[in-house]
């Protein structure tokens, strides 16, 4: 014991040094956030929300009163201009376009002005669609019934194509789900034909089970998956790409932050387009 008594003092110095930080962020420069979409087939819709600080309250109260409601949002397809409608007040910073429909080969422009006389602007074009050779799932070494969807693609020799990966699991998931890592470009694959896997995406705070037990991140036997596989912008490959590198190091003290690139002149976000092919999966053995 007598070897060990000389550390004792120094670790009561260390321990007496301890002191709590308080860090006083200043008020977050206020922004308007869009986020506009448009699918080949359907119609385009836009979000409009305001930045909060960032230890500001986070519920579905705080959700509503961020939105932007009452503001003029105009999408023109270079034929016909489209005024959207403010679907309800409930949700006030959704607007919806009924008279325009998602086209391949269209380029697309975005106009908001605000209640307040803020305008923002931006572009997006549908690309061609780029389908999947196959796809599959398979069983992960060492497991049972549990897997991951495969597919094989063959990209076009033109460089900068832009891919973003969704799956949907008929009779489980509402929606299709985007897992971290979904988007991708050709700068390393451009010409060539090869496999890929993906885990199961989860939507943000999901407290499904099957999202919080040793399901989580899997596809499992018996499961008819619906893979929605789009081509993008490049645009959207540089906003996912860091939006979906900052959800990664969440929490983590010791990441750097990423910058969110962004299409939108006059705020923050991103007006993206996509064109998807599907193909269904019955995950067998």
């Amino acid at each position: 014991m007598k070897r060990f008594r000389p550390l004792l003092p120094l670790l009561l110095l260390v321990t007496a040094c301890e002191k709590d930080i308080t860090v006083d962020l200043p008020p977050a420069e206020r922004k308007i956030v869009v986020e506009g979409y448009i699918e080949v087939g359907q119609n385009p819709y836009v979000l409009l929300s305001v930045t909060q600080d960032y230890f500001a309250p986070f519920d579905s109260l705080s959700l509503l009163a961020s939105g932007v409601r009452g503001a003029l949002v105009v999408i023109d397809d270079g034929t016909t201009s489209d005024t959207l409608t403010e679907v309800s007040q409930q949700f006030g910073y959704l607007y919806v376009s009924g008279n325009l429909v998602g086209e391949v080969g269209k380029t697309y422009s975005l106009y908001i002005r605000t209640q307040e006389g803020l305008e923002l602007t931006s572009e997006t074009h549908c690309f061609p669609p780029i389908p999947l050779d196959s796809a599959w799932f398979k069983v992960q070494p060492d497991e049972d019934s549990l897997g991951f969807a495969w597919a094989h693609m063959t990209d076009p020799d033109t460089l900068g194509n832009v891919y973003r990966w969704f799956a949907r699991r008929i009779g489980k998931d509402d929606v299709f789900i985007a897992p971290l890592g979904s988007v991708f470009d050709d700068k390393f694959i451009n010409g060539e034909s090869f496999d890929f896997a993906y885990n199961r995406g989860q939507l943000p705070n999901s407290t499904s089970d099957d999202d919080l037990n040793e399901e989580e991140g899997f596809f499992k036997v018996g499961d008819t998956i619906v893979v929605k596989f789009c081509t993008a912008g490049r645009a959207t490959f540089d906003f996912w790409r860091a939006a979906e590198s900052q959800i990664s190091n969440n929490g983590n003290p010791f990441a750097g932050l990423n910058f969110i690139e962004s299409n939108i002149e006059g705020g923050i976000g991103i007006f993206e387009a996509y064109t998807p092919s599907y193909d269904t999966i019955v995950a067998t053995k």
